[in-house]
């Protein structure tokens, strides 16, 4: 069904059944959709519910079935919530745990840390398995009007050499995928005029059109496991920044305990690979360490684990690219929207979504390839010079010695710590310049003139 074919009532309808045909299958003969998107996470069916809300016709493949066990710190901060509440979801955040702030450890010292209030973003976040999150966004999007096949892989992109490539489309014209029905062994083509990339970090389709990560830049590495513990429903989640490896050394990264509310905790480390002395680092050891090390009120060891830890790459800071070609965006981790600063990467593939939904709205709507520039716009002015300053963050850290003197001063004062997570976090005020916001300007100002390392 065409947008301009779909009535505009059914579109609107955030509560009718998803407009699936159960009898059709991936590549009818003969239909283009206005958008595919491959890889239903985070970015995918938030990119797919803001098209499909808008009355477009949406198709999305997701290579798995929902719900899909995901290796993530499953934290959601104030930004994630706000894209929830905007696509009309938080009510089904129902029963999920509500936590308040960050609660920070580092050299000796603890600081309860409440959210910052904010003029766009509530103070408080959630604690939700990506098992339960992914499938209820998903749903969401179908029921906006989004056809979505899961247990559907995208095979190998289908390019349309014929289709112009006009300057500054770095990835070739890719009019559809080849997919395939992983019940049935059934490989078909699915074709649209503009074709979204959404399947994560690893974004094994987007390698096929030519995307790489920049190299020079900083990976994050992170592992992760479920614990039963009796803080369990904490208020507060929990971070440390001086974790440490097996000869006590500081390292690169943190160490998180995210309570879940329903008798389990996440635990978890991350590590930032910023240079040769910390790749050789095993993020398993590291995470062994890190719970015999936790504080003794969690009750973590071996025997409370629930299963084995899982992990993965982070690309961050937006180092993967081309992003944009002529009928091709690339959206989320696969574009390596990861905030450097703290490894966030739900809230990004959600933001990023729905910018590339605006902007491949005014694409269909007649501006064509200057809309999927615009798109490469918004990035830079939501998040350019923002994650310029957090790579040269990162890069300071990495050295043992920076990375004491700044975090151990700084848990002296609550008040630079309320700061420090105002930037790290990504919720500086726009209506108004306190501390935080001045702080973070100077250090903007100073990224600005600051050269990058080739």
């Amino acid at each position: 069904m065409s947008a301009a074919a779909r009535s505009k009532s059914a579109s609107a309808d955030p509560d009718a059944s998803a407009r699936i045909d159960p009898g059709s299958t991936p590549g009818d003969e003969g239909h283009v959709h206005d958008v595919l998107i491959v890889g239903g996470g985070p970015s995918g069916s938030s990119c797919a519910y803001w098209l499909a809300e808008a009355g477009w016709d949406v198709a999305l493949v997701e290579k798995k079935e929902f719900p899909r066990a995901k290796t993530c710190g499953d934290g959601l901060t104030p930004r994630s919530v706000r894209q929830i509440a905007d696509m009309g979801m938080e009510g089904s955040l129902v029963g999920a745990h509500r936590y308040s702030g960050l609660r920070a450890h580092a050299f000796g010292k603890v600081l309860d840390l409440p959210w910052p209030e904010h003029p766009s973003f509530p103070s408080y976040g959630y604690v939700v398995t990506r098992h339960d999150l992914d499938a209820v966004v998903n749903e969401r999007a179908a029921k906006a009007g989004a056809t979505v096949w899961q247990g559907t892989e995208a095979l190998e992109p289908i390019l349309d050499a014929t289709v112009p490539t006009p300057d500054g489309a770095g990835l070739p014209s890719c009019v559809g995928a080849v997919v395939k029905d992983k019940s049935t062994g059934q490989v078909r083509e699915v074709r649209a005029r503009y074709v979204v990339v959404a399947d994560g970090a690893n974004s094994r389709f987007g390698r096929a059109l030519g995307t790489s990560r920049d190299r020079s830049q900083p990976m994050g590495m992170a592992l992760r496991g479920y614990y039963s513990s009796p803080g369990h429903d904490q208020p507060f989640i929990e971070s440390h920044l001086d974790i440490r490896d097996g000869d006590g050394n500081v390292v690169p990264g943190y160490g998180w305990i995210f309570p879940l509310g329903d008798g389990r905790v996440n635990v978890g480390v991350g590590l930032l690979s910023t240079d040769r002395r910390w790749k050789g680092v095993n993020t398993g050891t590291l995470m062994e360490h890190f719970v015999a090390w936790a504080p003794k009120e969690w009750e973590l060891s071996p025997l409370t684990a629930l299963g084995p830890a899982t992990g993965g790459k982070l690309p961050m800071g937006l180092t993967v690219g081309p992003r944009i070609g002529a009928t091709t965006l690339v959206v989320g981790d696969a574009a390596g929207t990861i905030n450097p600063f703290n490894g966030e990467g739900i809230a990004y593939g959600y933001e990023t979504g729905r910018l590339a939904a605006a902007s491949l709205g005014e694409a269909l709507s007649g501006d064509g390839f200057d809309a999927i520039v615009r798109y490469e716009a918004r990035l830079d002015d939501a998040y350019g010079l923002y994650y310029k300053v957090a790579r040269a963050f990162i890069r300071v850290i990495s050295r043992p010695e920076l990375m004491k003197l700044c975090v151990g001063t700084g848990m002296y004062s609550e008040t630079l710590m309320v700061w420090v997570l105002r930037i790290m976090s990504n919720t500086i005020r726009p209506d108004e310049i306190g501390p935080a916001e001045a702080a973070y300007r100077a250090l903007a100002a100073i990224a600005r003139l600051v050269p990058e390392p080739a």
